[in-house]
């Protein structure tokens, strides 16, 4: 069991430095885990997908080989090799086939999204290879996969082979023209669902300048919190705490106030309202530090919504069970997203390895130690917080990304 999950441990090393363009360090870590697991498909593939990055073409041959001799009824990463053993060899559109396949059987594979990428855009199909390459950064956590894969105006010099140790420089390319004689790519090798509208172009077009700044919705959550903070502060008067009347007529939360006036919309414009400069500088300070993670871990839509849904949550649960309260700030909604950050780790503990273990004993270090400080600390809306946790936990499960389900340990 401990030599499956250092294994396991090497493969996430490797997938993740491959990510960042890290070819040297994917390269290092694929080789730790062929000396444990030599027969191992999964760790030949890496090494192939770590030279390719370095130039070390004699050596991805030899992998790509090696994981066909692995898995000669074909499968995905016998796919994948032959995808990358038919770039080598400039078809592109046999390699193209060959992702598709490995695509349409997991198409939770990032580098998988990123080669598609690089080949669409071999073959001219630029819009198609900015999708895939946002698919990738997505399911990467934000990697951009850059110089992972050979310039598209070079093509392969095989160099000798000197056993299965990494080169260490990358071997020099030559430059070379595209040949005039080499047919254009026909639009039928690319498939129908990925032939969008223009409507679905310009939709793309968003959500891949998006994809270029993985901290956004948690940028713009903070910017608007400190926003109102300042406009309520110039009204009451005061930059280090804001007055109840101020608070009242801006949107903040109180059950009787609700239900005689019918204003339900103050259970959500309380989360964007806080009672002092130390209330929102904690709070601002916690979902800078958590909202980035979760922001990059789930994408921005699934992230904004739990953020959004778990403070409403947060605020009915205060509605029904602490009528009297004056509530107001964003406390409710960092609960939820501090919930969907730690049911994520609990989830893919198993494919996280050891780093999966610590990260949730620090996740349950620091909710102890937040809920001790909730309940021993006079005015503070515990209920909310609770209530807001809860709701992060339920839909951190349900909006979790379907590729990082599979490897659930419940």
């Amino acid at each position: 069991m401990e030599a499956q999950t250092d294994i396991q441990t090497y493969l996430e090393q490797g997938k993740q430095a491959l990510a960042q363009g890290q070819g040297r360090e994917a390269a290092i870590a694929y080789a730790h885990g062929a000396q444990m697991e030599p027969d191992n498909p999964l760790v030949h593939l890496g090494l192939a997908e770590a030279n390719l990055a370095l130039g070390s073409y004699d050596v991805v041959q030899m992998a790509c080989k090696r994981v066909q001799e692995l898995q000669p009824a074909g499968g995905k990463e016998g796919w994948t090799a032959q995808a990358l053993l038919d770039l080598l060899d400039r078809r592109y559109d046999r390699a193209l086939q060959n992702i598709d396949a490995v695509i349409s059987e997991d198409p939770g594979v990032a580098y998988a999204h990123a080669l598609r990428s690089y080949l669409l855009r071999a073959q001219g199909q630029d819009y198609d290879a900015n999708l895939a390459r946002a698919r990738a950064a997505r399911l990467s956590y934000g990697g951009r996969f850059e110089g992972v894969f050979p310039a598209l105006d070079t093509k392969p010099v095989y160099g000798g082979y000197k056993g299965n140790s990494t080169p260490a420089t990358p071997p020099q390319v030559e430059p070379v023209k595209e040949e005039a004689s080499r047919p254009a790519a026909k639009q039928e090798q690319v498939p129908t669902w990925s032939r969008p509208n223009p409507m679905q172009r310009q939709m793309v077009r968003t959500r891949f300048a998006l994809s270029q700044y993985p901290n956004l919705i948690t940028t713009l959550l903070v910017a608007i919190n400190v926003i109102v903070y300042l406009i309520l502060a110039i009204m009451g008067g005061s930059i280090t705490s804001i007055p109840t009347d101020t608070l009242i007529q801006a949107g903040a939360q109180n059950t009787g106030l609700i239900t005689s006036t019918g204003e339900y919309w103050r259970i959500f414009t309380a989360m964007f309202l806080h009672f002092s400069i130390f209330h929102i500088g904690l709070n601002m300070l916690s979902l800078f530090l958590v909202g980035r993670a979760v922001e990059v871990m789930y994408g921005k839509w699934r992230y904004l919504a739990i953020y959004l849904l778990s403070g409403i949550i947060g605020g009915i649960v205060t509605f029904f069970l602490q009528p009297d309260a004056l509530a107001a700030g964003a406390s409710g909604a960092i609960f939820g997203i501090f919930g969907a950050i730690g049911i994520f780790f609990i989830v893919n503990r198993r494919a996280l390895g050891a780093y999966g273990n610590g990260a949730i004993g620090q996740w349950i270090f620091w909710l102890g130690l937040n809920l001790i400080w909730g309940f021993s600390t006079p005015g503070i809306g515990i209920l909310d917080h609770i209530g807001g946790l809860v709701a992060g936990l339920v839909l951190g499960l349900i909006f979790m990304p379907r590729q990082r389900r599979r490897s659930r340990a419940f």
